[in-house]
């Protein structure tokens, strides 16, 4: 039997990730769902965690790289009194405490952990080591130390204590920080010991809990109108992830060229001199990701649209 052909679905899905779904799990349905032919997403999530995964498709994978770089926001608790192998529920405990931290002891030890800061990621982790992942040696039994490196945590703070085990904190974080590092690292500096027993991501960049839709609404959607208006009314525009960078507007002409992959002189005394990465437009619609040096403009990703 012959495949069904993909439809031409471009654009970004800010998918509400329910909790025990891998991250490829939730692409592969979005995917299915929109029939899309190519996806991608922008930050894996672990089966224990919701909320927002960005999805990509069509074109908008070309800009997958700006999501994964752009800034998080989190919801997270800790659970006082045990350190476990994974810095989460699924693992096994490998040491415990009595301790259990008041309120005000945890908000004075919150600075410590803002600004950049050096961080051990977990051992149960995807970061490769001598070409294999973290996370297979430690499940093959390995001792698995990752070197600490530098991330960036923008804003952190207590959200409440509902009891002497439990603490819940919203974290504002840059690319490569592992809230469980986070809450294994926090529990330590307590004399407490902890874990992630729930986390929650709320926002990528710009996007928020506001722009989430879960894969049983996507569903109803789909079911309403295959292939319709309705799935592609939640579709949002590939720029979507490109507000961090700076946008250039060209003329037909100079679209063109750029199509063509030659550069397009830059003129005029407001022209940008450098630019690592812009967002080209032409008549309000997206060309293409450019760099500009030397008093030109530069394909780098173009959209085929």
């Amino acid at each position: 039997m012959a495949r069904q052909p993909r439809d031409p679905v471009h654009g970004w899905v800010m998918l509400d990730k329910p909790y025990g779904m891998t991250s490829t799990q939730a692409l592969a349905r979005v995917r299915h769902l929109f029939n899309a032919g190519k996806a991608g997403h922008g930050g894996t999530l672990d089966p224990l965690a919701t909320g927002l995964l960005p999805i990509a498709l069509g074109e908008a994978t070309k800009t997958v790289p700006f999501a994964m770089d752009g800034r998080k926001v989190y919801r997270f608790t800790v659970r006082w009194g045990e350190e476990r192998s994974t810095d989460d529920l699924e693992g096994e405990v490998t040491a415990t405490s009595a301790v259990r931290p008041t309120p005000d002891e945890i908000a004075a030890i919150l600075p410590r952990f803002r600004g950049e800061i050096m961080q051990a990621p977990p051992a149960f982790s995807a970061i490769k080591v001598a070409g294999a992942r973290a996370y297979d040696l430690a499940r093959a039994g390995e001792a698995v130390e990752l070197a600490a490196r530098l991330v960036q945590i923008e804003a952190l703070r207590l959200l409440e204590a509902p009891d002497a085990d439990h603490a819940s904190f919203e974290v504002a974080c840059g690319k490569g920080t592992y809230i469980r590092s986070l809450a294994r690292d926090l529990g330590r500096a307590l004399g407490s010991f902890g874990h992630v027993s729930a986390l929650r991501r709320v926002a990528v960049g710009r996007a928020g809990e506001a722009q989430m839709i879960s894969l049983e609404k996507l569903g109803e959607l789909s079911h309403k109108a295959p292939g319709g208006n309705a799935m592609t009314g939640v579709l949002l525009p590939i720029e979507t992830v490109l507000d961090g960078i700076p946008a250039l507007a060209i003329d037909a002409d100079q679209a063109r060229r750029l199509r063509l992959g030659q550069a397009v002189l830059l003129r005029g005394a407001n022209a940008p001199i450098a630019e690592d990465a812009v967002l080209v437009t032409c008549g309000g619609h997206p060309v293409g990701i450019a760099t500009i040096g030397e008093g030109a403009l530069k394909p780098k990703r173009l959209f085929n649209l």
